[in-house]
Formats: C-alpha cells, sequence, structure tokens
C-alpha cells in the first residue's frame, strides 16, 4: 500500500460537501497521474445518512480526525486538476462512511510509515491509506475492513523475471518496495531463504515516495518492485516497459484504529450499508477495482495465509 506534499495540515470535510480528503498513501503505485485519467464519477453524494449505524458511534461523537497519505496515482490517493482536492478509492470510502454516519472529517496528511504509530496516542481517530491487515499489525491496531488488495511484483518488460511464487527467486537482486509497508516487512522477513541456500540475499530498497520507485526501477537502480496488486497494476497500464508478474499475498485492508476502540462497530455497520445499498459496487467499479470486492465488512480478522 506511500509523498506529494500540500502545505496545508489539517483540511476540513463536511460529511455532505465535496472537499478535500485522502488516503491510499503508502501501498498506491507512485506514477505520477495525469489530470485527464483521474476517474471523476460522483459516487458518494447520493449516500444518505443511517440511523441504525450512526446509533453504534460513542455518544456525543459528531466529528473525527482521520490521517491520510498520498500516492499519487489512481486507485490510491493522487490530486484533481486543481493540484489540491484529493481523491481516490480510499477516499470515496472515507466520505461514504463519513456520510453515512453522520459525521465531520478533520482531514490531516501524513506520511505512511507515521500513521499507525500515531493512531495510540490519540493524535488520529483512524488512518484511511489502504493499511493491510497483518497478525503483526493486529497486536497493536484494530482495523474495519473494506477491499481486498494484496502484494504483487512488477518488473521491466526486458527483464527475465516470471511469476514470483518464492523469495527465492529474488536472490541476488535489488528489490524496490515502500518504507513501512507489509511488502518491507515481508521482504525483511524472507531474507534469510537465500542464505538458507547458499545464495546471494536480495537487497531491499526502501523509498518514502512511490514515485521514486518507479524511477529506480525504470533507471536501472533495481530490479523489481514489490507494491500493492491494484497499484501494480494500474502502474503497469499507465507506464511504458513495465510488466505485471503476479499476484503473490492476498491481503484485507481496512481503516486502521488504535487497539481496543469502540468506533469498530460503526464503522463496520457502515460499510456493509454502502455494500447493500449499491455505493460499494459504485466505488470500485469508478476505479477499476472490482477484483478487491469483500462480501461483508470484519473487524480485526486474521492475516489472510495464500
Amino acid at each position: 500500500m506511500p509523498f506529494a506534499a500540500i502545505t496545508s495540515a489539517a483540511l476540513l470535510l463536511t460529511a455532505c460537501g465535496s472537499g478535500s480528503d485522502g488516503s491510499g498513501g503508502s501501498d498506491a503505485s507512485g506514477v505520477a497521474a495525469k489530470a485527464d485519467e483521474v476517474p471523476t464519477t460522483d459516487v458518494v453524494s447520493a449516500v444518505r445518512e443511517d440511523d441504525a449505524a450512526a446509533k453504534l458511534l460513542p455518544a456525543g461523537t459528531t466529528s473525527l480526525t482521520v490521517a491520510v497519505s498520498v500516492g499519487g496515482t489512481p486507485p490510491g490517493t493522487t490530486y484533481l486538476a486543481d493540484g489540491r482536492t484529493l481523491t481516490g478509492q480510499d477516499v470515496d470510502f472515507t466520505k461514504a462512511v463519513a456520510r453515512v454516519l453522520g459525521i465531520r472529517l478533520k482531514i490531516e496528511q501524513a506520511s505512511f510509515e507515521a500513521i499507525l504509530p500515531a493512531l495510540d496516542s490519540g493524535k488520529y481517530d483512524f488512518g484511511a491509506s489502504n493499511f493491510g491487515v497483518t497478525d503483526e499489525r493486529r497486536r497493536t491496531i484494530d482495523f474495519v475492513t473494506y477491499v481486498n488488495d494484496g502484494q504483487g511484483f512488477a518488473t521491466r518488460k526486458d527483464s527475465k523475471l516470471s511469476k514470483i511464487t518464492d523469495l527465492k527467486q529474488l536472490c541476488g537482486l535489488n528489490v524496490a518496495t515502500g518504507a513501512g509497508t507489509t511488502f518491507e516487512a515481508t521482504l525483511e522477513a524472507g531474507k534469510h531463504v537465500c542464505t538458507d541456500a547458499g545464495k546471494k540475499p536480495y537487497q531491499v530498497q526502501t523509498y518514502a515516495e512511490q514515485s521514486a520507485i518507479w524511477s529506480s526501477l525504470q533507471q536501472g537502480r533495481s530490479d523489481v518492485v514489490m507494491s500493492t496488486i491494484n497499484g501494480l497494476r494500474y502502474a503497469v497500464a499507465h507506464q511504458q516497459g513495465l510488466k505485471f508478474l503476479n499476484e503473490y499475498h492476498r491481503l484485507d485492508v481496512g481503516f486502521a484504529f488504535k487497539k481496543g476502540t469502540k468506533l469498530a462497530p460503526a464503522f463496520q455497520a457502515a460499510v456493509n450499508k454502502l455494500l447493500a445499498d449499491g455505493t460499494y459496487d459504485r466505488i470500485l467499479k469508478k476505479w477499476g477495482t472490482t477484483g478487491s470486492a469483500i462480501e461483508k465488512s470484519r473487524i480485526s480478522p486474521p492475516e489472510l495465509k495464500n
């Protein structure tokens, strides 16, 4: 799932407005999106408050602070043509949930790797940046799922790499990925497979900005990129000379909260409301991610094993 900066630290979005907000950061593809390539279909403004879901909020909750990270390209968070308004799949889901719950959102932008650690301090009420649900993260974070995405690989078209089913296929290569992501954690945890097999270990190259990841690949400083499935597919479709290798590990993606949050039941009910009224499908179709649909929202489910 990681960036362009905006000068305003906090943007205010009403539940019925169309102001700026964001998400998707970390795990977006990082390719600079052209304004005319960014979908602009309004899939949120028709959403209405649902009393049953809203009643699940803690008493007195009328606004929440959400931390987001800008990825730079669809389906992750990017800018509209005005260079100020943020849009993306996670943006639409965040706005839609806010409308279902009848709350206002104060949007604060942060680097992807800084969001989860800041939730426990109360700096933010939740994070919306394509956070994959892992067992490691569940130790300190609660999640409310809304899509299924995961980990994949891409490389240059002239590469001899094909489908990657074992990290040993990466031995001796330079692998570019986002800092603080599940990809970095997966790669670091698996480094031993190369030395265990008597091979030269792969090198993990982490970048705070996703655009730097793709530059490193295109310029030959790295051999392969590990990132989100949806982000990789977008990058390959919009950049010449790239090829998508394969899905490696599917993950549920969810809104992130501090452990023990009382907000989770309301958010779960809101996502399920979007699933029931058709808004959910409209959001996925807008961003070309129908393959990431879930049947129902869950609270902190176990990490998918595949």
